[in-house]
């Protein structure tokens, strides 16, 4: 991936050398003619597209931010009408496909952020992650919830 995105700035770079202009608008078309360059030949490639990766980092940012306002208005709703009846805390275990350190730590990080989660131990296999939840109706569910939008969302950035 690195070798991608530094042959990318080559190119550019080369690009304003051609054209004898050093400016941030050349170096703008430069890069986008180096990203289609490397497009182009990506057969090339033993990695994914650099470009790839990035806009997997950018849906799981925007998964994220969302998930982010919607935590802030149900934990928001708790604390403006507090029905203690109805709050339902739990902890539960979450198995984790991810295998790498960072990846159990972005995941781990990004479900502490949440409001009215926190992740509480990870087991010493690191296949499982203790949660804490402030109001869960559904284990299952939440599991399920978290799978299929941070966990997800790793593994491609990471993986594919």
């Amino acid at each position: 991936m690195a070798f991608q995105i530094l042959l990318n700035v080559f190119i550019a770079v080369i690009w304003m050398l051609i054209n004898s202009s050093v400016s941030a608008t050349s170096f703008i078309v430069g890069y986008i003619i180096g990203l289609l360059l490397i497009v182009l030949f990506r057969r090339f490639f033993k990695q994914r597209l650099y470009i790839g990766r990035l806009w997997s980092a950018t849906k799981l940012f925007l998964i994220f931010l969302k998930e982010l306002t919607l935590s802030n208005i149900s934990v928001l709703m708790v604390v403006l009408k507090p029905d203690l009846e109805n709050i339902q805390p739990m902890i539960f275990a979450l198995p984790t496909e991810l295998e790498h350190d960072w990846e159990i730590t972005l995941l781990s990080s990004l479900i502490t952020l949440t409001p009215g989660t926190v992740v509480l131990y990870v087991s010493d296999d690191q296949s499982t992650l203790y949660i804490h939840a402030i109001d869960v109706d559904d284990v299952d569910e939440a599991i399920h919830s978290i799978k299929n939008t941070f966990e997800k969302a790793i593994l491609e950035v990471s993986r594919s």
